[in-house]
């Protein structure tokens, strides 16, 4: 390159790429668009999301009964368990047999039947010394043990005693049969 080109070359103006005002306009409306939208998303999604993020709570165990009213003759006590389910909060009532098993620990079994989810009663005339299911004659010993007609023994409570007091937890698969 000689000394004309390269002084022409040197002193040209440099050209940009200018944006018009079409595309300035564009871009100014829809990164305000995009950002107004997120606005109005993002409150949903937390909402949608919130529940998922929250921790668990573990069993929390519920004063239920005094440990000297407890029998080894199976009977019904009646409790209240706080729930929150997403945002709904609640306090349902709760029933368990509760007796004294043999080896003179005390346990506790849910009421409902393994096999369509009835309401089981203890020793009535139908079936004596046994839980008996009304819906459809299923039978259970006092451990819990099916017998008849329901595919599996009821369900445990987690139980603590502590202080002269039975605390039942969370139910679990019948660990006594």
């Amino acid at each position: 390159m000689n000394h004309n080109e390269q002084h022409e070359t040197a002193h040209k103006p440099v050209k940009r790429k200018e944006m018009t005002r079409r595309q300035f306009l564009s871009y100014t409306l829809g990164g305000a668009t995009a950002f107004m939208s997120m606005g109005a998303v993002l409150p949903m999604l937390r909402f949608a999301v919130d529940p998922l993020l929250e921790k668990k709570q573990t069993g929390a165990f519920v004063k239920v009964i005094e440990e000297g009213k407890v029998t080894s003759e199976p009977q019904q006590v009646d409790f209240k368990v706080h729930q929150v389910d997403g945002w709904y909060e609640s306090d349902p009532k709760m029933q368990a047999y509760i007796a004294k098993g043999d080896d003179g620990k005390v346990f506790a079994l849910s009421p409902i039947c393994k096999h369509l989810g009835c309401t089981i009663s203890w020793s009535g005339p139908e079936a004596p010394n046994l839980y008996h299911c009304p819906c459809h004659g299923a039978r259970y010993t006092k451990d819990g043990k099916n017998l008849k007609v329901a595919p599996k023994p009821l369900d445990e409570y987690e139980v603590k005693v502590d202080n002269g007091w039975v605390y039942l937890g969370p139910l679990e698969p019948n660990t006594r049969v």
